[in-house]
């Protein structure tokens, strides 16, 4: 379903990687690892369409994403490093302007049970200002109870500032996607990117020569 063809990405007169390549099929997770500034996360961008790699090709279901366009970007949900968030919104109102980017419409009560799985229930009519971080994140992240119908997600380090409770349900929430045949690429430096037992595959990014 999603292919990576010989791609190159750099970023100033830097090479971040190139030549890479991969095949994921219905139920794959990918983990991304490597060390800081091997370019996880733009890996990451390009595949969502935010970032044109330097070179090669990323194919959705045999097409090309640079022809697919919306078609393909309708199909994902990324969820970047940064929570991109509004501080002066709510938990619900973050959510509902996430859903309504990636094309979803929950009604209210969808929404309540989503925050509610996060454990921010308590805090639906806050300011997103007045959370933790960990709870920041949970908003963020919210939105992965609502996207059953988009079949790739893009995750970069989503487990970053979560407690132990928040991050299994994190992986709950991949692993019953990737049951439903969906397709999950993630950042992360857990040793377990898994905690299901799944079987995943990993690539590792090392810096190439500037």
């Amino acid at each position: 379903m999603l292919q990576a063809i010989d791609l190159e990405c750099s970023r100033g007169f830097r090479t971040l990687f190139s030549g890479l390549a991969f095949e994921l099929e219905a139920g794959d997770l990918l983990h991304v690892a490597g060390a800081n500034g091997s370019g996880k996360t733009s890996l990451l961008r390009v595949l969502c369409g935010l970032l044109a790699p330097t070179s090669g090709e990323i194919r959705w279901k045999g097409s090309a994403t640079g022809v697919l366009g919306e078609t393909y970007r309708r199909e994902l949900i990324y969820v970047g490093h940064a929570n991109g968030v509004k501080d002066e919104l709510t938990p619900a109102e973050n959510l509902r302007v996430a859903c309504t980017f990636s094309g979803i419409s929950p009604n209210e009560a969808t929404i309540d049970r989503a925050l509610d799985a996060f454990g921010l229930a308590r805090h639906g009519d806050a300011p997103v200002k007045t959370l933790s971080q960990g709870q920041r994140r949970r908003v963020a992240l919210a939105r992965l109870a609502l996207a059953d119908g988009h079949p790739l997600w893009l995750l970069d380090e989503p487990c970053n500032a979560l407690d132990e409770s928040a991050a299994t349900y994190v992986h709950q929430l991949m692993d019953a996607h990737l049951g439903r045949g969906g397709i999950v690429v993630m950042t992360s430096h857990e040793r377990d990117a898994s905690r299901s037992g799944r079987k995943i595959r990993t690539i590792e990014l090392r810096q190439t020569a500037a």
